[in-house]
């Protein structure tokens, strides 16, 4: 494994324990530009999200009155919470194809990008110790002042995720500060986000609070601007 790989899941709580849980729960508050843009505004009410840590499935409660999402790479469906099916898509990724940024979103659109938004955020950065992700390390953006040390990581193509090159930065003390992708089904929006007040669970390291900025040509984040708020809170792994 990579020194700076290592180090980095040392710092989040490291591989032996996170092998030990299965799943994690965390009460979200997800607002933002991008949410509004798309006709799905965000809400100050806070929702659980479940999320399995070593393969790719999660799901949301609620998700409109007396209902939860159900989350895999093949599949998003809404469904009620005793369990009848409301709507479902299969290969959700291709119905994104042709989108903008300004294309609406409808509420399997949305539900697909919060399983895997949020599988991603929440198991960073442990992933990188799953099959078939690499990862190199990279220069930091040019506009930091904080000295970071960068990775730059592919995802395999059974994992979804926002693009599958995906490039994440470090303080000194090895936990995330920084995480750049482009945002593929929102018509390749190139997002910056900032992660801090980290907070621990079961020995697991995780920042409580993620900003995401769009970023220009430059690579420079544009931070006028929220594309998307994230507040994490009540986290609890099994």
């Amino acid at each position: 494994m990579d020194d700076l790989v290592a180090a980095v899941l040392d710092a989040h709580g490291g591989l032996p324990r996170w092998r030990e849980l299965t799943m994690v729960r965390a009460q979200l508050v997800t607002t933002g530009r991008l949410l509004e843009m798309k006709g799905v505004p965000g809400s100050l009410e806070p929702r659980e999200m479940s999320v399995w840590l070593h393969e790719q499935r999660a799901s949301m409660t609620p998700f409109g009155p007396g209902q939860r999402t159900r989350f895999t790479p093949d599949r998003i469906a809404i469904e009620k919470v005793t369990g009848e099916l409301v709507a479902e898509r299969l290969d959700p990724r291709d119905s994104f194809a042709g989108h903008s940024l300004d294309t609406p979103w409808n509420p399997l659109d949305r539900a697909y990008f919060n399983g895997y938004a949020m599988w991603t955020y929440l198991t960073t950065p442990f992933f990188l110790a799953m099959p078939g992700f690499s990862a190199h390390e990279i220069d930091q953006p040019a506009e930091q002042d904080e000295p970071l040390r960068g990775l730059e990581v592919t995802f395999p193509p059974e994992i979804v995720s926002h693009c599958t090159t995906q490039q994440l930065y470090f303080g000194e003390d090895f936990l995330l500060r920084r995480h750049d992708y482009a945002v593929e089904i929102a018509g390749t929006l190139r997002g910056a986000q900032y992660v801090c007040d980290y907070i621990e669970a079961e020995g697991i390291m995780l920042p409580s609070r993620r900003r995401a900025y769009s970023r220009a040509a430059d690579g420079k984040p544009l931070l006028d601007t929220v594309m998307v708020s994230i507040d994490i809170s009540g986290v609890e792994f099994t």
